[in-house]
């Protein structure tokens, strides 16, 4: 498949997708998610296979390199406030890291899921780079804890703007803490729609629950 098409159909599909939220107002119409479901169609109606696709898309994937620098932006108008607010920045990512991990264990056990999947979702809400990592060095499957990250970020963005309102969660140091901590980039994305403040410490959170899950695995393991 080709490259430019490939990316022309991305964008048509988030665009669409986001049209469709601001149209609705409805924050289960994740643009993210949206698009997804719509190339999946188009994939299934074309008869086109994933490969192909996936071949195409390469040039999307080299941009995920500078949409990540781009967090940079709202961190450095926001460092002030985040000077300000480390000891909650590490506080909320040890909770939201251990948390995340804890519940796993809890959920695996009560589920009667076995150790190989236990091993593989451990890292859920770290970032891909870093999950990975955790999964292959405790023995896990990158493949399901690729499916889980992407099943996480989903929910966090969706849910998100529903949490903050049902817990009557007005600060935005807070809200950003908690979304990147439980939903890493895809939920970041949803943040910095939020504001910068929310952006900023949800990029931030990104990164220390990152750093922190690798230790806390070693407890958890």
């Amino acid at each position: 498949m080709n490259t430019l098409f490939c990316l022309a159909l991305c964008i048509f599909c988030y665009q669409t997708g986001l049209y469709l939220q601001r149209k609705s107002r409805l924050s289960l119409l994740n643009p993210t998610l949206a698009a997804s479901l719509f190339i999946i169609a188009f994939l299934i109606v074309t008869g086109t296979p994933y490969e192909s696709f996936d071949a195409g898309s390469n040039l999307i994937s080299l941009l995920l390199g500078p949409a990540t620098a781009a967090l940079a932006v709202p961190i450095y108008r926001q460092r002030k406030t985040i000077r300000k607010n480390l000891l909650a920045v590490f506080a909320g990512c040890f909770v939201g890291a251990a948390v995340s991990m804890g519940s796993v264990i809890i959920l695996c056990r009560l589920l009667g899921l076995n150790d190989l999947m236990r091993k593989s979702l451990m890292a859920k809400s770290t970032t891909t780079a870093i999950a990975v990592e955790i999964t292959e060095t405790l023995g896990g499957e990158p493949s399901i804890t690729a499916a889980a990250l992407i099943a996480t970020g989903m929910l966090g963005a969706i849910s998100a703007p529903l949490l903050i309102r049902l817990f009557r969660l007005k600060h935005p140091v807070a809200a950003g803490l908690a979304i990147g901590a439980a939903s890493h980039a895809i939920g970041t994305s949803k943040a910095i729609g939020l504001g910068e403040t929310e952006g900023a410490f949800s990029g931030i959170a990104i990164g220390v629950t990152g750093l922190l899950s690798v230790a806390l695995v070693l407890v958890f393991a």
